[in-house]
């Protein structure tokens, strides 16, 4: 081991690795704390060439090898394991806007660029890259495409996926495959690169993107929309839609028992209505404030709607957004919870909804529900807080039963178990479980065939 550890010192050169266990230590844990684990050395390439070089001696040698981003995912993705054997591959000084190119509307990024960055990238240039998560700031845009990230503006825009022209990618052999080409129309054979995104690092690591940039959509709206239910977001949204059409670009659904999480334990987050209401709906449309105000004025007198607050100015945007981006943060804060980061088709929303709250509680009536979510592309986040008083064990046991019986509801309704954070380690075993045997033997074919050693990122997604 320690030939190789001073080969890949070599590689990436006296800036390019970390062997100090207090400097190791921020990229050993996982952001909510779930995951630890250990390695002998964090080496972070400079270019592709070292990416490349660093996988060719770790495959030659037999030693796993774990990229690694921002480490904000909630999984358990890019974090080695105990053994204190794995190589810890960071992104973080691959950073370079290689190119922006305004008239095709892309741009060309290293994987280790912030995505905050990319976004002010974008606007230089007078174009938008619609990519946005309460972790935009950290993360890496490599991170984001190898868990394909939705946030906020899936319901427009689509995933990470949708927003991916090409790709560079190292190979568990070394190889580089460069595919990095900015079209929009491409059926020369198999595309390759959709093998990547979503696949966590586990058949290649991304090294650089081709991203499709878009208009800027000018003047936005915010408005934060008080309903009864749950299930009568669905609705609301139709209704937007309806009167709006694509100009809707975020569409939030967040409980009162989630906004009170954020009221205490977030300094100065305040909801801005004078009552409470059972649910909120955070919007976002590109259209002016007579358009929105004017479409919510058709849901009100539908029924769905009970109040609404439209922003005058940024500064009120902001602090409705600030709402809705401490959500994590708040909840991490409050204590452990199970998470479900789920989906089910948006029309069957209301029923999962109804029934979700009729099993839990049947399962564990002092259960808490947190619940908030995507709901315009039928992303939930739906985790439950048990009893303070359960021991580690009961809790175990007790999260792996309250658990099952959500995954068993959710794909009784076409759902998926995984909708935007990944499986990691969180979720592989679920995924044995739930997922459908011919996917799961593909999957398994294919990290044969590009990682026959199984270097790469072991023990996450297979």
């Amino acid at each position: 081991m320690q030939a190789l550890l001073d080969e890949l010192k070599k590689i990436v050169g006296p800036r390019g690795w970390v062997d100090d266990e207090a400097d190791l230590e921020p990229h050993l844990t996982e952001w909510r704390g779930v995951y630890e684990g250990k390695t002998p050395l964090l080496v972070a390439p400079a270019s592709s060439n070292e990416v490349a070089a660093v996988v060719r001696a770790c495959n030659a040698a037999g030693v796993s090898v774990v990229p690694q981003g921002g480490n904000t995912g909630m999984c358990g993705g890019a974090v080695p394991d105990a053994s204190g054997t794995q190589i810890l591959l960071s992104l973080h000084r691959m950073k370079r806007i290689r190119e922006v190119d305004a008239a095709n509307f892309s741009m060309t990024v290293d994987a280790g660029c912030v995505l905050a960055d990319i976004q002010a990238a974008a606007r230089v240039a007078d174009r938008y890259f619609p990519l946005s998560l309460g972790a935009e700031g950290t993360c890496q845009i490599g991170g984001n495409l190898a868990t394909d990230a939705g946030g906020l503006n899936v319901l427009r825009y689509g995933t990470a996926r949708s927003l991916t022209l090409g790709l560079e990618v190292v190979l568990a052999d070394g190889t580089v495959l460069s595919s990095l080409r900015a079209l929009r129309k491409d059926t020369a054979g198999y595309d390759l690169k959709q093998l990547f995104i979503g696949s966590e690092g586990t058949l290649g690591i991304i090294t650089a993107a081709c991203l499709r940039l878009f208009p800027d959509p000018g003047e936005l709206q915010t408005a934060m929309v008080a309903v009864r239910t749950a299930g009568e977001s669905v609705g609301l949204l139709a209704s937007l839609k309806e009167q709006l059409s694509d100009q809707v670009e975020t569409f939030e659904l967040v409980s009162d028992y989630v906004f009170g999480l954020v009221e205490k334990h977030i300094p100065d987050a305040r909801l801005p209505f004078e009552q409470r209401f059972p649910w909120y709906v955070l919007i976002e449309a590109a259209c002016s404030v007579d358009e929105l105000e004017e479409a919510l004025g058709h849901a009100m007198e539908d029924g769905p709607v009970l109040d609404a607050v439209i922003a005058k100015n940024t500064a009120e945007s902001a602090r409705l957004w600030r709402m809705r981006e401490s959500i994590s943060e708040a909840e991490r804060q409050d204590g452990k919870a199970l998470k479900h980061d789920i989906s089910v088709p948006v029309s069957a929303m209301p029923a999962f909804l109804e029934k979700g709250d009729a099993l839990l509680e049947a399962l564990n009536p002092h259960a808490r529900l947190v619940a908030f979510g995507h709901v315009g592309d039928g992303n939930l986040h739906y985790n439950v807080v048990l009893p303070r008083e359960m021991d580690a064990n009961e809790w175990v046991e007790e999260g792996k039963r309250v658990t099952g019986a959500i995954y068993d509801l959710v794909t009784g309704f076409g759902g998926s178990i995984s909708a935007e954070h990944g499986i990691g380690q969180l979720k592989r075993e679920w995924l044995a479980e739930y997922g459908n045997d011919v996917e799961l033997g593909l999957m398994r074919k294919l990290k044969k065939t590009l990682d026959p050693a199984g270097i790469l990122n072991p023990g996450k997604v297979i």
